[in-house]
């Protein structure tokens, strides 16, 4: 059924009751005095609106109504050929647990119910050519009846009832109850499917305004692709969330994650010769019922999930990347509306994410500019004052008598030539585009060092330890310099440092055997006060553990331990 149909109108209650005296006329008097009954339970059945507890309602009713110990409802799948859900009542928590994994419909007598939706009465269902026998520590039943369940006249699934309580075996009494109760119960579920949909749609709106809203406040751009991956996470219930960026070999690498262990799966690239790379590259949606056993999913993660949702994020004719949203293995396909509604999450997504980054870009050529007209000033009036200044000391040194005053005037000297020299690398890191960055580890450590040296007014002392260059990889690397660039800024605006000292050690070993890179950023500043903004530290701390390390914060470099030491690792 699709989730878009209008609401039952008041005309199908009205069928519903005419076709309910219908089928009790001319019957006993035994029936007649059960309409009070059937009457309440189609009340029952026909109050909320939520689809699972609906389907709960509709089974204890049931089986009250015509006094059996078990009532159940398969829900059957969007391609008819088996059974997406499986609602029960009778059976404990402690049954249903040893029995373990809900019938799957495809073959035996819930098959047969599928495949013919028609009105079943047995005396001993073991007895009937299609049972196929029962799953192990299933409770014992013999006496069988269902009934067809049809929501706006599409099959919904099938109701259930087994073991009549007295022993005996249902009658025809009891079949006609159902096929009443059974409509009304059509009713109801349309009633809460659509209130599903709704509620449904309603939540994957409010969850692409809120990527909207995230991605247009600036910040990050891995940032950004990480709040994609969680809201798509949440929204599609799904065991994780993934944004997947295409890489120059031609594949797609996993650049954001959302799950439990985010680190088994960040970096993973999923190679150019998997059909589901192509699919996506050329903006074409994949769905996978089982992620284990599909050909087309060949990465070592495949075996750790099942139903799958992969979106390519397109917009304005271009693809951005693809959204991969895996459930566990054995979890509930995606419905058609699941499937929808993400896809039009994605390309919202995808909207987003490039207005994002032309924002980024604009921000970016504001700062270049202003990075030039510094750089002018600077080389233009600063250097040459020095310059001047300088020129000024050497005459006075050299027309003093006095040595002392000529040694202080060579020192002051010295200082300005040092000053000078320390402008002009400044002038060039700011002169430096991106396409200029060169890609050695070290080297961009220093760069980031020289460009954190103009607002700090002084250069950080920086220490490299071991072959940093050959050990740290490129996704490692680029979370070092963001996390460098995070702890620079941190001591810039807080800190009030007049020191700071920079070590990237390549020889460190974790508590648990791993090789590693350590970053420590150590400043003689104020602290970090109680109470106050944990933000940028909470981001180095996410950095980390996406890449299974961790980031922490002790005593600095100031006496008796004053100022912020924060230590960044994750292994390699």
């Amino acid at each position: 059924m699709s989730a878009q149909h209008d609401p039952p109108a008041p005309k199908d209650h009205l069928d519903a009751a005419t076709e309910a005296t219908r089928s009790l006329q001319g019957l006993s008097t035994e029936l007649t005095a059960r309409v009070p009954q059937l009457l309440e339970a189609m009340r029952s059945v026909g109050t909320g609106l939520e689809l699972h507890s609906t389907l709960d309602r509709i089974c204890e009713t049931a089986a009250e109504l015509a006094d059996a110990k078990y009532a159940a409802i398969g829900v059957v799948d969007e391609e008819g050929e088996g059974l997406r859900d499986f609602v029960t009542y009778g059976v404990s928590e402690a049954e249903a647990a040893a029995i373990g994994r809900l019938p799957g419909g495809q073959s035996g007598l819930l098959g047969a119910l599928i495949r013919d939706p028609v009105p079943v009465r047995l005396g001993d269902l073991t007895a009937d050519p299609r049972f196929e026998g029962f799953p192990a520590h299933h409770p014992a039943m013999r006496t069988f009846l269902g009934v067809p369940i049809r929501v706006q006249g599409e099959i919904f699934g099938n109701l259930y009832l087994a073991e009549k309580r007295d022993g005996g075996e249902f009658n025809d009494y009891d079949l006609h109850m159902l096929r009443v109760l059974a409509t009304e119960a059509g009713i109801a579920i349309g009633n809460a499917r659509l209130y599903e949909a709704a509620r449904q749609r309603e939540r994957w709106i409010d969850g692409s305004v809120a990527v909207t809203t995230a991605l247009l406040s600036g910040g990050d751009a891995d940032d950004a692709l990480t709040v994609v991956a969680e809201q798509a996470r949440r929204l599609a219930d799904s065991a994780a969330g993934m944004v997947l960026l295409p890489v120059e070999e031609g594949g797609l690498e996993i650049a954001a994650v959302s799950a439990d262990n985010p680190g088994d799966s960040l970096g993973l690239v999923i190679p150019a010769e998997s059909p589901i790379v192509g699919l996506l590259l050329g903006g074409e949606s994949v769905f996978v019922s089982d992620a284990a056993t599909d050909p087309r999913v060949i990465t070592k993660l495949s075996g750790l999930y099942g139903p799958s949702m992969l979106l390519p994020l397109h917009s304005g004719g271009r693809v951005l990347g693809a959204l991969a949203t895996p459930r566990a293995r054995g979890g509930k396909p995606f419905t058609e509306v699941e499937r929808t509604l993400a896809t039009q999450f994605a390309s919202q997504a995808a909207l987003a994410l490039m207005m994002a980054e032309s924002q980024r870009d604009r921000e970016r050529l504001a700062v270049y500019e202003d990075r030039d007209r510094i750089a002018r000033d600077l080389h233009d009036l600063v250097i040459q004052r020095l310059f001047a200044t300088g020129m000024m000391l050497e005459g006075a040194q050299r027309r003093s008598v006095v040595p002392a005053v000529q040694e202080g005037v060579g020192k002051a000297v010295d200082e300005l030539d040092v000053t000078i020299q320390e402008i002009r690398t400044a002038i060039f890191a700011l002169q430096q585009g991106p396409a200029e960055a060169p890609s050695g580890l070290r080297t961009r450590v220093l760069r980031e060092i020289n460009m954190a040296a103009v607002p700090l007014g002084f250069k950080p002392a920086h220490h490299f330890v071991g072959p940093v260059d050959a050990l740290v990889g490129e996704l490692t690397g680029k979370n070092l310099i963001a996390a460098l660039r995070e702890a620079l800024s941190n001591a810039f605006r807080h800190a009030e440092a007049s020191r700071i000292e920079v070590v990237v050690d390549a020889t460190v070993t974790l508590a648990d055997g791993r090789r590693a890179v350590r970053l420590t950023v150590a400043d003689d500043g104020v602290g970090i006060p109680d109470g106050g903004r944990r933000s940028g530290l909470r981001n180095l701390s996410r950095r980390a553990e996406a890449l299974g390390g961790s980031s922490s914060y002790g005593p600095g470099l100031g006496e008796g331990g004053g100022g912020t030491a924060v230590v960044w690792e994750a292994p390699l």
